[in-house]
């Protein structure tokens, strides 16, 4: 009997040291990550700060609800979500050096995070170099695909294309103004946009402009632009710019009873700072209005005001990063593993027919089948839906715009 006790010491110690990994959540399996049997760790990387905050707020708002909701209903592989918060600063560098200490010191499992595409850019080698998983909520460029990134907003075909060709064929548009913030997100945005207009509308672009981050004097633009007298002033203003831009639009009588404006940056969460009467009758392209009449939209609404206060508002970007936490959970769920690689592999295919949006699939470059959507501006700051494509199909690189 001796013998036996001995030869069963070693593998009662082996039993007991798997025990003590798989509670400290360092079994192979997630190797590397912040995981133990009862909490994983995720990171969220936003503008708390600057001038991106107006646009931002509502981003991490919205995930810490969908974070919140995914923990009561028992979370994720029987673990509860916990979240590490960093603020980008509206400064390119410090989310890139936010990013690495996610992703090198606190070994979070996910990230959910940015909204520029320069911060985006600034992130991104980081994310592939040390393998993270980005949730990036903004509609973009495009001409990107990474597998350490899924894409949440729409990319240009399902935003920029999609609206111009609607402005040409229900208003007779001709003649295009482009305006932007002078960053990536924009210039690149109307490079598309332009040969758009030239090669496959056959229109003309009669002026193009852009302006720093931040920047809120306008009065030379505005001067062009009643110059030009274009059909459509095409604009991709962001962060609190927007502010000074329509504000002094409406006040030297540029409004919508004598221009017509298409704007692709333009949320609920901006029109709460900018006033709905300084941008009524002026058109955004969006896949998500806080109008929209949905039984999931409705029960979104009402759990965000619920957290944030009646007076709260929901924007494009805000619903997008809500899908963030909901897309990792299912590809986890369907992974039935941290690992990155393992949730990558999961991703494409994945549905979420809870969405506040209606129904979205993830393709598998990493983008979201989702529809276009036309918001007329009301007074009140909310928008009216006027016009709603079909689902359309992710095509980050699009022949002819490249």
């Amino acid at each position: 009997m001796e013998p036996r006790l001995i030869r069963s010491k070693p593998l009662l110690a082996l039993s007991l040291l798997a025990a003590a990994l798989f509670s400290q959540g360092v079994l192979a399996d997630n190797e590397g990550l912040a995981v133990t049997a009862t909490e994983v760790t995720v990171g969220q990387l936003h503008s708390a700060t600057g001038t991106m905050a107006i646009s931002e707020t509502g981003s991490i708002q919205a995930e810490r609800l969908a974070i919140e909701q995914i923990n009561a209903s028992g979370g994720i592989l029987g673990r509860q979500i916990k979240v590490v918060q960093e603020d980008g600063a509206s400064d390119w560098p410090t989310f890139a050096e936010k990013a690495k200490k996610l992703l090198v010191n606190d070994k979070v499992a996910a990230v959910f995070g940015c909204w520029t595409s320069a911060s985006r850019k600034a992130v991104l080698p980081i994310f592939e170099k040390e393998n993270g998983l980005l949730y990036y909520p903004t509609f973009y460029e495009g001409l990107e695909q990474s597998k350490n990134v899924i894409y949440t907003g729409q990319e240009a075909t399902q935003q920029i294309l999609a609206s111009l060709d609607w402005i040409a064929k229900t208003k007779g548009a001709k003649t295009f103004y482009l305006v932007g913030s002078d960053y990536i997100w924009p210039r690149t945005s109307m490079k598309i946009a332009r040969k758009h207009i030239e090669n496959v509308l056959h229109g003309t672009v009669v002026g193009e402009d852009y302006y720093p981050l931040g920047n809120t004097q306008f009065g030379s633009l505005i001067n062009k632009v009643k110059l030009k007298k274009p059909d459509v002033v095409f604009a991709a203003v962001v962060g609190g710019s927007n502010v000074a831009f329509y504000k002094q639009l409406n006040a030297a009588g540029v409004n919508s009873s004598k221009q017509t404006l298409l704007t692709l940056s333009v949320t609920e969460d901006e029109l709460l700072g900018i006033g709905g009467e300084n941008m009524a009758g002026f058109y955004a392209s969006m896949k998500y209005f806080q109008s929209l009449d949905n039984p999931n939209n409705k029960a979104f609404v009402e759990a965000f005001k619920a957290k944030y206060g009646k007076d709260a508002v929901i924007g494009d970007v805000t619903q997008a990063a809500y899908l963030g936490p909901w897309l990792w959970k299912a590809a986890v769920e369907k992974a039935g593993s941290f690992d990155v690689d393992k949730v990558v592999a999961a991703s494409p295919g994945i549905e979420l027919k809870t969405a506040p949006e209606g129904y979205v699939k993830v393709h598998e470059n990493h983008h979201l089948w989702s529809k276009s959507r036309i918001g007329e501006v009301l007074p009140n700051g909310q928008f009216k839906v006027i016009y709603e494509s079909d689902l359309i199909e992710p095509n980050p690189f699009p022949k002819g715009y490249q």
